[in-house]
């Protein structure tokens, strides 16, 4: 299983599954990252938070809490 959070700069990867609770996914699913949405990984921190990335075609910064939560292949 590899998370947001482990993915390097520059990668795109497909979303498999989100885990979290009730309004944290909720919060998450209403950024618009949904089970089999395409994220590209377009810069991470250099202490690895926040992490920029592209879903839907906006751009978009997620806390490293955040992106554990979001299962990804």
């Amino acid at each position: 299983m590899q998370t947001l959070r482990e993915v390097a700069c520059g990668q795109t990867v497909t979303v498999k599954r989100l885990s979290g609770d009730g309004p944290v996914k909720r919060r998450i699913m209403d950024m618009g990252i949904t089970k089999g949405v395409t994220v590209f990984v377009r810069k991470v921190a250099p202490f690895g938070d926040p992490i920029e990335v592209t879903v839907r075609g906006y751009e978009l910064s997620l806390r490293k809490a955040d992106a554990e939560m979001i299962e990804v292949e």
